[in-house]
């Protein structure tokens, strides 16, 4: 060969060279604060966020006999034992609305938050194989917990729609409200989901906990009882429970239950929500602060 000829591969490769895109580099830096949630980058990774919403619905539901026929079994036969319980044998007042209808509308809600609850606090530990191997915004698995119950909730909410047909019940104008009450029971249960996520982590006597804290949060909860059995003077607790105004709310909105009914005044509402936004800010700050250590002790 040539010194021409090899002068000539020579340019040609490094032509080449300098042809080639710049491949873009990514670089991945501790950070501090409220920045270190990065709820922009929760946005730009909103696949992901579909992804394991769908794949949370998925393996809940594969190999099993009866598959998303659970979703709807679940909340009516917890319907059925807590009317023949405390509608039928204990006579408990349901303020003027059948029994059954009136403890699945307090159901329905708490069986979106109590489920969107379990999953979201133990969903740190059980994604920490994608979390130690891939980077992307830790914020979107618990998120992915609290959105993946949604679709048990819209089944669940057909099974309502039915119940108030059959018993003839026309729901009020403040039905347009009702996404307002889900949205309160999705930002609880993130706002718990995000502490207990964080704690379980360190702690995994959390994932522990976390079926006995759901059992006893629901008899504090007027989910099978009217909120008229507590007496009037420790009515005032009730505002410390956001899931209380959230069970008054769907009542109120579906089965026209005046919220006073169901002592869900103005200052216990508002309580509800101060609580809840509490639970939710703290939460995020805690998440933020710990968020950087998951990785090396999960």
């Amino acid at each position: 060969m040539t010194n021409s000829t090899k002068n000539t591969a020579s340019n040609g490769s490094e032509a080449g060279v300098r042809a080639r895109p710049a491949q873009p580099a990514v670089i991945i830096q501790a950070t501090k604060g409220w920045s270190s949630l990065q709820l922009r980058a929760v946005w730009q990774y909103r696949e992901l966020l579909y992804f394991m919403v769908w794949r949370d619905v998925k393996v809940r539901y594969k190999q099993t006999a009866l598959g998303v026929l659970w979703v709807i079994l679940q909340p009516v036969i917890s319907m059925l034992v807590f009317s023949g319980l405390f509608g039928v044998l204990l006579n408990a007042p349901s303020n003027g609305a059948p029994y059954p209808v009136f403890v699945y509308a307090g159901l329905l809600p708490w069986n979106y938050f109590a489920g969107s609850l379990a999953r979201s606090g133990t969903s740190l530990v059980d994604s920490r194989n994608l979390i130690t191997k891939v980077y992307f915004p830790r914020l979107t698995v618990p998120l992915s917990g609290v959105l993946a119950g949604l679709v048990d909730f819209a089944a669940g909410f057909i099974v309502l729609v039915v119940l108030m047909l059959l018993y003839g019940i026309v729901p009020t104008t403040a039905v347009v409200l009702l996404p307002a009450f889900l949205l309160l029971a999705m930002l609880t249960a993130l706002g718990f989901g995000l502490w207990l996520s964080a704690l379980n982590v360190r702690y995994r006597d959390i994932g522990y906990v976390i079926p006995f804290l759901i059992q006893i949060w629901l008899y504090v909860t007027p989910v099978i009882y009217s909120v008229s059995l507590i007496p009037e003077q420790y009515q005032f607790l009730l505002g410390l429970n956001p899931m209380t105004s959230v069970v008054a709310g769907f009542r109120w909105a579906l089965l026209g239950q005046a919220p006073a009914a169901q002592s869900s005044s103005l200052w216990v509402f508002g309580l509800s929500i101060l609580t809840m936004f509490v639970v939710l800010i703290s939460g995020l700050a805690f998440f933020s602060r710990t968020e950087r250590t998951f990785a090396d002790i999960i």
